[in-house]
């Protein structure tokens, strides 16, 4: 059986609960700062380039991200993801120079067309944390048109894929993600997530404690709902160290629910274009800004890197590049 790490529990129980409001740890808020489908035409603010990521986490962090999420695009086409590690370490490289805290998460996930080793091209440039799918990801939605004078102009897309995750490919992306050092954080659409991360639990492929996120109202997962929240947390095995993200409207309150109950928060441009109904956000930062100011009015606080890094069993030492 896993150690009990004493800043974890059962977060659907209702006695533990009950037993941490009021001493519940300070929240690790995560910015996915840009995504790897869609970019300046859905938000001028949207950062692509890594000078662009750069200078876009950096305001982030000094509003308080404690960690960032990270899609690292193709110089020579911004509307495309990278797929090669030297483009992985400079984008890396920039977030470093300006964050010289911040825990450095890159996607596996990466974007439409990826083959499975170009998904896995991040993991050599060493980021911290990773993010590991762990069910095949199917989604249907229009990409809007991207016109002039923004840099490679295309017309409106349909995006409709799904790719197709098994056992043995999550296995070898955990393999990889052991073999460079990086933390796995699991993401899960709905509740066979689960299934999975007792699979690689079993296996010795991740170790405690587990970083799980919750991805919430992203097509073919579990509707938005706070009754499903709790039901995958239900789900979760021990010594879970919790984090979640809600899809566009509801990004503000999946992830105050998640605040109220003990978890973790992933907010930012990638999930969430707007700031409020008919107002898009300005930055990564202004949408970080607003879920510091969440945390603090619930009593939780905001994690420093080094206080999310000795939650989570990684490094004290950020990574140089």
């Amino acid at each position: 059986m896993a150690t009990k790490f004493d800043y974890l529990w059962r977060y659907a129980d209702t006695y533990e609960y009950l037993d941490r409001v009021g001493k519940m740890p300070p929240v690790i808020i995560v910015c996915a700062c840009n995504g790897g489908i869609q970019g300046k035409e859905a938000n001028d603010n949207l950062p692509e380039t890594a000078d662009e990521i750069a200078d876009s986490v950096h305001g982030a962090y000094l509003a308080g991200a404690t960690m960032v999420h990270v899609h690292a695009r193709d110089p020579k086409n911004h509307t495309r993801p990278a797929t090669t590690t030297e483009v992985w370490h400079e984008v890396n490289k920039k977030i470093r120079e300006r964050c010289p805290e911040i825990i450095i998460n890159s996607t596996t996930g990466g974007g439409p067309d990826m083959t499975m080793e170009e998904r896995l091209r991040c993991l050599p440039a060493r980021p911290e944390v990773a993010s590991l799918n762990l069910t095949p990801d199917m989604s249907k939605f229009k990409i809007a048109a991207r016109k002039p004078p923004l840099p490679f102009p295309r017309e409106e897309m349909l995006y409709d894929e799904c790719l197709p995750f098994s056992y043995k490919l999550v296995n070898q992306f955990a393999a990889e993600m052991k073999k460079y050092g990086v933390k796995p954080e699991m993401e899960t659409y709905h509740s066979g997530g689960p299934w999975v991360m007792n699979d690689l639990i079993k296996a010795g492929m991740v170790e405690a404690p587990y970083w799980i996120q919750t991805v919430m109202g992203y097509q073919t997962s579990s509707w938005p709902t706070f009754e499903n929240v709790v039901h995958l947390l239900r789900e979760m095995p021990e010594n879970t160290l919790w984090l979640t993200s809600g899809i566009g409207p509801h990004q503000l309150p999946i992830t105050t629910f998640a605040m109220l109950l003990g978890g973790h928060v992933r907010v930012g441009l990638e999930d969430n274009v707007y700031y409020r109904r008919g107002e898009k956000a300005k930055s990564n930062a202004q949408l970080v800004e607003r879920a510091a100011r969440v945390a603090n009015e619930l009593n939780r606080g905001v994690a420093t890197p080094a206080q999310a890094r000795q939650m989570l069993g990684i490094s004290a030492t950020p990574t140089s590049y």
